[in-house]
């Protein structure tokens, strides 16, 4: 082989390697610091929406809010299923706990009422003390907690 060669050879190899360790790097990094999550759209409840699903019956939550945890006192209104929380930025609720798994849980309503399951988190999701193993309904006051992140859905 020519000298020009094995020049070309050594450089695309040297280019290949950097670019598995800046991916690699890549990878450690999200995993240890997580993404910062966007702030989420101011809502205007005073400006009526076409189309806007019709007003869940008196006694469902309306909005889940957080009560505890590095997002304190941020809410979400439940208009449309199903609410995601995780540290990802394309859940409906990104959160910046450091103990709460990109895609963790999620809320969906089935005949007027709200179920809580987690989706194969590292560290669960609890209502209580009790570790969440199948999708679980909640009510209005109830409580679930995501890591650090304490959540409680309101009227």
């Amino acid at each position: 082989m020519s000298e020009l060669t094995l020049t070309v050879i050594k450089l695309g190899f040297l280019a290949v390697l950097w670019l598995l360790i800046l991916s690699v790097t890549s990878a450690m990094r999200a995993d240890l610091f997580g993404v910062r999550p966007t702030k989420p759209p101011k809502e205007s409840r005073a400006a009526a929406r076409p189309g806007r699903p019709p007003r869940p019956s008196r006694g469902v939550p309306t909005r889940v809010v957080i009560i505890d945890g590095p997002d304190k006192d941020r809410a979400v209104a439940l208009e449309r299923a199903p609410v995601t929380f995780g540290r990802g930025p394309e859940c409906t609720m990104p959160l910046a706990d450091e103990y709460v798994s990109t895609q963790h849980a999620r809320l969906v309503l089935h005949e007027n009422q709200w179920y809580v399951e987690d989706l194969g988190s590292t560290n669960g999701t609890y209502i209580g003390n009790e570790r969440l193993t199948r999708p679980m309904p909640v009510g209005a006051k109830s409580r679930v907690r995501l890591g650090k992140t304490v959540l409680e859905l309101r009227k």
